[in-house]
């Protein structure tokens, strides 16, 4: 491990960085590295091989628990505790974090099970189904143009390590899906077959739209059907994470 660089400035030029790719969702393009915050997820990394790049603690928790921690050849930076809470963008910061490298985007697989995010906005449901899919079986994630992104800080704690097991591509077009060899299945609170009588292919591709538009007509016109999640309690819809979960375990019982 190499020396442990300590920051006691706020006008550091590493924490100016750092705090950009906490805080701004889309930094990490730019970038080209990601910021996992907090313990759980930092561990769930380095069960999966990864290896940061930096290991960012707050002071206090360096002192704690920092020989707890093996970092490799990772660049190992200290930031005065209430400088670190000035680091993070989530509303419970961590007390520690990561810097990783970008992970390439993978190349489409067109018989693999998949699901596709048609322009979801809220961070904790994309993080949500990205749990469950890898969860139930889904190894890849196709997120259209519009869809809020895969690797922001805030997707990335929703997901508790979930990322690291799958392949994720985002920015798409309705075009893409064209390569896909595997029927797409839209869901919908209004049409369709019921999904406890639905003969659900495998594999095949869900797809899951907006959080208040639903499934975009572009997506639509290429699903090969739509189905419905029976709601005897009378509610319109579902919160699309609950659906997702819903659907995904569907599937993955009816291969069972």
């Amino acid at each position: 491990m190499s020396a442990v660089q300590p920051i006691h400035s706020r006008d550091n030029p590493l924490l100016k960085d750092l705090r950009r790719l906490a805080q701004d969702s889309t930094a990490y393009r730019k970038q080209g590295r990601i910021w996992l915050e907090g313990d759980h997820l930092c561990r769930a990394a380095l069960q999966r091989g990864l290896r940061p790049t930096h290991a960012v603690f707050q002071a206090s928790c360096w002192d704690a628990s920092g020989h707890e921690w093996d970092l490799g050849d990772a660049r190992v930076v200290t930031v005065e505790d209430g400088l670190f809470t000035g680091l993070s963008g989530l509303e419970s910061p961590g007390r520690m974090g990561f810097v990783l490298p970008l992970p390439a985007a993978p190349a489409l697989q067109p018989g693999a099970p998949t699901v596709i995010l048609d322009g979801l906005q809220d961070a904790g449901n994309v993080g949500t189904i990205l749990r469950s899919a890898g969860a139930f079986g889904f190894r890849q994630v196709l997120a259209m143009k519009g869809t809020a992104a895969l690797w922001s800080p805030k997707v990335l704690r929703a997901g508790m390590g979930a990322h690291f097991g799958l392949a994720l591509l985002e920015g798409l077009e309705p075009a893409a899906l064209d390569a896909l060899a595997v029927p797409l299945l839209a869901t919908s609170s209004h049409q369709g077959e019921y999904l406890h009588r639905a003969r659900l292919p495998w594999p095949c591709a869900w797809v899951l739209g907006h959080e208040g538009q639903g499934v975009s007509a572009a997506l639509a016109q290429r699903a090969a059907a739509f189905v419905r999640i029976v709601q005897p309690g009378g509610e319109e819809s579902l919160n699309v994470g609950a659906a997702a979960a819903i659907c995904l375990h569907a599937s993955a019982a009816a291969q069972a």
